[in-house]
């Protein structure tokens, strides 16, 4: 029996083999008509908050990534998938922040990956396996919520 989605995530993250951003989007690829490689390069640069910057969570652009990916652009009407999208990313928020109390990495994590000290705080207390995977799970379980309601 497949695992779900957000299982899958977690599992991906936890073992660390792509980052968070990357976890959340491959698992959606699939469903999303995505080619596996194209959603990985895609989501690539966002872990860690903006390639470690301890911004906005991987996970939560990964979100964005999927949120964007899902929707079809009308010829006559381009501007409506935007709107769409906009009001999806405003529920994630809500319901993420709801959840975790904030979207930035550095919030999150409680150290900065963008300095020296952050990153070997998140290394020695193994937060990219003991926090991070919890959010990953999180996030696809909220998109498919959204998604489904989409």
């Amino acid at each position: 029996m497949a695992m779900s989605k957000s299982s899958d995530a977690h599992d991906l993250m936890k073992e660390h083999r792509i980052n968070c951003a990357q976890s959340v989007v491959s698992v959606f690829c699939e469903q999303l008509g995505i080619d596996l490689d194209v959603g990985l390069r895609a989501a690539m640069a966002f872990g860690g908050g903006m390639a470690r910057g301890g911004n906005t969570c991987g996970t939560v652009t990964g979100a964005y990534i999927v949120l964007g990916l899902a929707q079809t652009i009308s010829p006559e009407n381009p501007r409506e998938s935007v709107d769409i999208t906009y009001d999806l990313v405003r529920q994630f928020n809500e319901k993420f922040t709801a959840k975790h109390g904030a979207l930035a990495c550095r919030d999150l994590l409680g150290c900065d990956l963008s300095t020296p000290d952050g990153l070997a705080k998140a290394r020695d207390e193994q937060l990219f396996s003991n926090v991070c995977p919890d959010l990953v799970r999180d996030s696809v379980q909220i998109l498919e919520e959204l998604l489904k309601s989409k």
